[in-house]
C-alpha cells in the first residue's frame, strides 16, 4: 500500500488565498483591534469620572409616566437612579391608589415624572397629608396647554425647558426649577456594536417637519457616506425613494439597541424639534426652546461625536468646540461632518471629553441628587438654586 504524503494532502485541502478574502480578514482583524483600542480608551473614562452618591435616609414614592415605551425605559432608569440616593424607593403607576400606598407607605417625596395620567386631586391630597410634592415634566415647552394645568397643584416643578421657569411661576408656582434630564449610563455607553451597523452617519429620531427640512437638503451631500436614519414618518421626505434603501421606516428602537446603533457611527447628528409645530405641539402659550433634548446627554454617553443644531442653553452643559459641536445650518452640518470624518484624532477626542463630561455632570444619579436636595429644602433662594443646576 503506497504511503500518503500527509503534508500533500493538507495542502490539497487548505483553501485557497482568495486575494479579496485575505483583504477582508485583514481589515476584520483592524477593524477589530481599533474598536477594542477605543472601548479601553472609554472605559478608562467611565472608571475616572463616575462620581460617588451617598444614600440618604429618606424614602421616596416614584410615579411612573404610566405610558409605556417609549417612556419605561426612562422610568426604569430614573427608578434605578433612585434607588442609588434613598434608602427606600417605592414604585407606583399613576393609575394605582398613590393615595393609599403613600398613607401606608409615609413618602418623605412622592415624585411624579410627566404627571399627564396622574390627576390632580391624588396630588391635593397628598399635600393635604403634609407629604412632599414635586413634578418632573419630560416634554416642555411642546405640551404647555397640559402642563399648565398640573403644575400648580405640585410643591415643586423641575422642567427641562428654562424658558418653562417663568411661565409656571406666572400660574403661581413658588418653586420652580430649571433641570433638564439626563442620561442612564446602564443603557446608554459605549458598547462594542455588530459589524453590520458600522457606518459614517446616523439619525434616530422621528421626521418632525423641521428636520425633514434639513435632511432634504443634507442627504445628497452624504451620498458617499455610509449613513442610516431610523424613525417613524421619513416617508415625508421628497426624495424618500432615493434613500429608502438607507431609511428603516417606522421603527421605534429600545434604549439599548439606539444606544447600538449610535455607537456604531462615527458622528451621530442630534436635531431638536422645533417648539412652535402646530401639527404636534400643544403650546399656544408659544414658549420658545432654549434649552438641550434629552438626546443630547444620551449621544454624548456613548462616546461617539454628536454635531447639533444649536441651541442657547448647550454651552452650559458642554464646552462648544471641546466637549461638542454645533450647527446653524444644513449647508454648515454638512461640512462638520465632513472635516470630523476626515479628522478621526480630532473627532475621538472630542468624543471622549463629552463622554467624561457626561459621566461625570449628567447622570441621572446627579440631576435626581439635586432635585431631593431642592425638593426636600424647606426653604432656600429660587435665583441660587436655579444658577446650582447647570455644572
Amino acid at each position: 500500500m503506497a504511503r500518503t504524503n500527509r503534508k500533500s494532502v493538507a495542502s490539497s485541502l487548505r483553501r485557497p488565498d482568495v486575494p479579496h478574502l485575505a483583504e477582508a480578514r485583514r481589515g476584520g482583524s483592524e477593524l477589530g483591534f481599533k474598536h477594542g483600542r477605543w472601548l479601553g480608551l472609554c472605559e478608562a473614562v467611565l472608571q475616572k469620572a463616575a462620581p460617588a452618591f451617598q444614600k440618604l435616609p429618606i424614602k421616596v414614592l416614584y410615579v411612573t409616566t404610566g405610558k409605556g415605551f417609549p417612556y419605561s425605559p426612562l422610568d426604569e432608569g430614573i427608578h434605578n437612579s433612585l434607588t442609588a440616593l434613598a434608602e427606600r424607593v417605592v414604585l407606583a403607576t399613576p393609575k394605582e391608589d398613590v393615595v393609599s400606598i403613600a398613607a401606608f407607605e409615609r413618602p418623605d417625596l412622592v415624585l411624579a415624572l410627566d404627571g399627564m395620567d396622574f390627576a390632580v386631586d391624588q396630588v391635593k391630597r397628598l399635600r393635604d397629608m403634609g407629604i412632599h410634592t414635586a413634578i418632573w415634566f419630560t416634554d416642555d415647552p411642546y405640551y404647555t396647554d397640559i402642563t399648565s394645568k398640573l403644575a400648580p397643584h405640585y410643591e415643586s416643578v423641575f422642567t427641562l425647558e428654562r424658558n418653562c421657569v417663568p411661565f409656571y411661576q406666572q400660574l403661581g408656582c413658588n418653586r420652580v426649577y430649571n433641570l433638564p434630564l439626563g442620561v442612564y449610563p446602564g443603557y446608554y455607553r459605549p458598547r462594542n456594536p455588530r459589524i453590520s451597523l458600522r457606518g459614517d452617519v446616523c439619525f434616530v429620531g422621528t421626521a418632525f417637519w423641521n428636520r425633514v427640512q434639513v435632511f432634504h437638503e443634507l442627504l445628497p451631500r452624504l451620498e458617499s457616506r455610509v449613513f442610516r436614519i431610523s424613525g417613524i414618518w421619513w416617508d415625508r421626505l421628497p426624495e424618500y425613494n432615493r434613500w429608502k434603501n438607507r431609511i428603516e421606516l417606522g421603527k421605534w428602537m429600545a434604549a439599548v439597541e439606539t444606544a447600538e446603533y449610535y455607537n456604531a457611527h462615527r458622528v451621530v447628528i442630534n436635531v431638536h424639534r422645533a417648539p412652535y409645530d402646530e401639527t404636534f405641539n400643544q403650546n399656544s402659550a408659544r414658549v420658545s426652546a432654549v434649552s438641550p433634548n434629552p438626546r443630547l446627554f444620551e449621544i454624548a454617553a456613548c462616546g461617539t461625536l454628536q454635531i447639533v443644531d444649536h441651541r442657547d442653553d448647550i454651552t452650559q452643559y458642554y464646552e462648544a468646540g471641546s466637549e461638542i459641536v454645533t450647527y446653524s445650518s444644513p449647508e454648515q452640518l454638512a461640512e462638520l461632518i465632513d472635516y470630523y470624518l476626515d479628522h478621526e484624532q480630532e473627532r475621538e477626542q472630542i468624543a471622549l471629553r463629552a463622554l467624561h463630561r457626561t459621566i461625570r455632570d449628567h447622570s441621572y444619579e446627579s440631576r435626581l441628587a439635586r432635585l431631593l436636595e431642592l425638593a426636600l429644602s424647606p426653604s432656600g433662594s429660587q435665583p441660587e438654586a436655579e444658577a446650582s443646576l447647570n455644572p
